[in-house]
């Protein structure tokens, strides 16, 4: 990969981002997250309280790269073929045909995903490893740009099943979706009066500042970035180390290296590197693994959070020179 490569890299994601944030007001730091999972191939878990423009930031996703976007409301009755599909009898062929359900998108927003049960959500399981659904017996492939963002809120508990160790190891990052500056909110409250009457759409006020070839292009590349052997030993003893801190029950597994390696080479991609430093790591490091630390009832009732362990982490390990 050279440098033309690279600089080619910047200008499709800055272009990306800068679109976004032309109703995107305040999270900023969320587009570039969500970005850098998608150009990794990874999946997002969304964390934050009603009202956050969770949503709002998915569909500016989808509408500036000219993607195809499904959503899903998650309830409680909400069926695995509501999501797959279905095979319907076709009285012109006498035969059964598959209809598609909305997992057949680019981007996925499964909105609310902790409201169904567990067997809704064994049914995302297989599509979010795999890039495939099976009914019948029969596997239907996934479109390979297939991304899903999924959103919890992190205050009501009750008609919510908590999301399975399992389920939550196959998102590459969990984003916390916090309050805008009191700045940002003026700006966005100028920014959606401007727009008038698409104010309740304002996604389709962007353009595409990029087609799907583009980011099967960025999505190579990011294989090609560079993570020399000190760096690969730092993320594994972090994730090692992640196991034995006294607050925490269930460190991060194997599966959680692998992921900062690929989160870390996308980051780095989009800042225009053809290498991986400790800073990748260090930003990519709290998003790749505060969804995998299972913290002790002990520190749970302390009010020790994920993140707390993580910023420990970061301390304790020596960065590679």
């Amino acid at each position: 990969m050279n440098d033309s490569d690279t600089a080619g890299a910047v200008a499709v994601a800055a272009a990306i981002r800068e679109e976004i944030g032309r109703v995107l007001v305040g999270q900023a730091g969320l587009a570039e997250e969500l970005l850098a999972a998608f150009v990794a191939g990874g999946h997002v878990l969304l964390e934050g309280v009603p009202g956050l423009a969770k949503t709002l930031a998915v569909r500016c996703l989808a509408a500036t790269i000219d993607l195809s976007y499904a959503r899903i409301q998650f309830t409680p009755d909400l069926l695995p073929q509501d999501i797959t599909g279905v095979n319907v009898f076709d009285n012109r062929t006498m035969g059964f045909v598959f209809r598609p359900g909305p997992l057949f998108a680019d981007i996925v927003l499964a909105d609310e995903i902790n409201r169904a049960p567990a067997k809704t959500q064994s049914a995302m399981l297989e599509a979010m490893q795999e890039k495939q659904v099976t009914v019948d017996g029969a596997g239907h492939p996934l479109s390979d740009l297939f991304m899903v963002v999924a959103t919890q809120n992190p205050v009501e508990y009750e008609g919510t099943y908590p999301l399975p160790e399992a389920q939550l190891d196959r998102f590459l990052m969990k984003i916390l979706v916090g309050y805008p500056s009191g700045d940002d909110e003026v700006a966005m409250l100028a920014t959606l009066d401007a727009l008038g009457a698409t104010a309740h759409a304002p996604h389709t006020t962007l353009e595409h500042k990029a087609g799907p070839e583009a980011i099967r292009s960025l999505r190579r590349m990011v294989h090609e970035v560079q993570a020399d052997r000190s760096v690969q030993a730092y993320i594994v003893e972090i994730v090692r180390r992640s196991r034995t801190l006294a607050a925490v029950s269930l460190g991060a597994s194997p599966r959680a290296a692998v992921m900062m390696l690929h989160a870390a080479k996308a980051f780095a991609l989009l800042r225009g590197l053809s290498y991986v430093r400790p800073d990748e790591v260090q930003a990519v490091a709290p998003a790749a693994l505060r969804h995998r630390l299972v913290l002790t009832p002990e520190a749970q009732i302390e009010g020790i959070t994920p993140d707390d362990c993580i910023g420990q982490l970061l301390k304790q390990v020596p960065v590679p020179r």
